[in-house]
């Protein structure tokens, strides 16, 4: 069976390293799917969920705060800001986080403090919407 290695890497350390049949990323520009023999790309991640299907079929999920991704034909790098296993994610954080942020929002904010805020806003919603679907698959 074909596969592409894939390597999701953070500040923190190194979070997943291993085989796959398919990777599902969160481009800057959208979702994007990668295949082993994939052709070469360099792009900027968004906050939001890393998909990883093993060869056996099964499939782990992975948070990224943004950063950078690399795509050669037989690799796979993700140097993520951020990153965390979906089971290690804090629900209760990315709750406050997300409420941080919109009463940010709602309030009079120069234009830095904005963006400060829809950057966290962006990266609590990512983590909700993951640990929701990742609930839903370990049901």
């Amino acid at each position: 069976m074909n596969t592409i290695h894939v390597d999701i890497v953070s500040a923190e350390g190194e979070i997943f390293a291993g085989e796959a049949r398919m990777v599902f990323l969160p481009a800057s520009e959208g979702e994007i799917g990668v295949t082993p023999r994939h052709a070469p790309l360099l792009t900027l991640l968004k906050p939001g969920e890393v998909r990883v299907q093993l060869p056996e079929g099964e499939e782990q999920f992975f948070y990224v705060g943004g950063g950078a991704l690399e795509i050669q034909p037989n690799k796979v790098t993700v140097l993520a800001d951020t990153a965390a296993r979906a089971k290690d994610l804090d629900e209760a954080a990315a709750i406050a986080a997300r409420q941080r942020a919109e009463q940010a929002l709602a309030g009079h904010l120069d234009k830095i403090t904005q963006a400060e805020a829809l950057a966290e806003l962006a990266r609590a919603i990512a983590q909700i919407k993951l640990i929701e679907k990742w609930r839903k698959v370990k049901g």
